[in-house]
């Protein structure tokens, strides 16, 4: 596909569940803000199996959690509780440092039901990468959504087709969410100066090129293009300004600085990172970050 990057999905194992990881990959760090990609599910829950994403910290980074299907519930160190239910955007900003966790509801535990979302994370401009923690989340009913020709349209962060998601990032953000019916066509104009287009469910085609199901392709900048699809598929566009220099990632943690990566690394075994209420688990660090060895 000339001038069209492509991305395969990688299959990561967390928890008890597998997701695809799109991004960092080793051709692209980052797409726009975006330097984390991973696509859960659809998963079938089985009753009484423990799926929860325990205690665990974050650096230098907004975490931006959207459900197609299921529910989970937020848990964050600065006090927040949140349901998540499919269509709503959950943005944890983490700063300097916080911790969060991710848990099936306790009414449900004894239902199978099904979990099917993704998960970015949200790189912080240097200047803001040591900013207070903060919380933010909006209902499904409060994002935008329209048709085109058929094809639905939800903006879920930054400004798109005259809509404006009330969701506000850190640094110019994009990132919608594309359902085509069979034989719908949507052109995507240059909204970011950095853009790439996912395919959650289902085969497109981009500039009349065919896009597998679960694969990433990044778009040349400026260019409109033309997004097709012969059956029905669901997709995401995501984007916007690059971050100002590459970014170390190392477990859950996203910095400028290596230095800083470590004494992250320090704070959460020597458990100085904040703690939420409410929760006692601890997870212990993966080893020591290989770049410091």
């Amino acid at each position: 596909m000339a001038d069209l990057l492509i991305l395969r999905s990688r299959l990561r194992d967390v928890g008890n569940f597998q997701v695809r990881r799109l991004l960092p990959a080793a051709k692209k760090q980052a797409v726009g803000p975006f330097l984390f990609f991973d696509h859960f599910g659809p998963h079938q829950l089985e009753p009484f199996v423990d799926y929860d994403v325990r205690p665990h910290p974050h650096i230098g980074l907004s975490t931006v959690t959207y459900l197609f299907e299921g529910r989970m519930l937020h848990r964050d160190s600065i006090g927040s509780v949140q349901a998540i239910e499919p269509g709503a955007i959950n943005w944890m900003t983490a700063g300097r440092g916080s911790a969060h966790s991710e848990r099936g509801p306790e009414e449900l535990a004894g239902e199978r039901r099904r979990s099917h979302g993704l998960q970015l994370w949200a790189g912080l401009p240097k200047s803001l990468e040591e900013r207070e923690p903060a919380f933010a989340h909006a209902s499904a009913g409060a994002i935008p959504e329209d048709q085109r020709g058929g094809v639905q349209i939800r903006v879920l962060v930054g400004r798109a087709w005259g809509l404006e998601s009330p969701v506000v990032p850190l640094s110019e953000t994009l990132y919608i969410d594309i359902a085509l019916p069979a034989g719908g066509v949507l052109d995507l104009p240059p909204l970011a100066a950095e853009r790439a287009v996912y395919s959650v469910e289902g085969v497109c085609s981009l500039q009349g090129q065919r896009v597998d199901e679960h694969t990433m392709v990044v778009l040349p900048a400026g260019d409109t293009i033309r997004l097709e699809a012969q059956a029905p598929a669901r997709v995401v566009l995501i984007g916007g300004e690059p971050l100002d220099g590459p970014r170390f990632l190392w477990w859950n943690f996203v910095s400028s600085r290596r230095e800083r990566i470590a004494e992250a690394a320090k704070e959460w075994d020597a458990h100085q990172t904040p703690r939420i209420p409410g929760e006692t688990e601890w997870i212990p660090l993966p080893g020591a970050p290989s770049f410091l060895s």
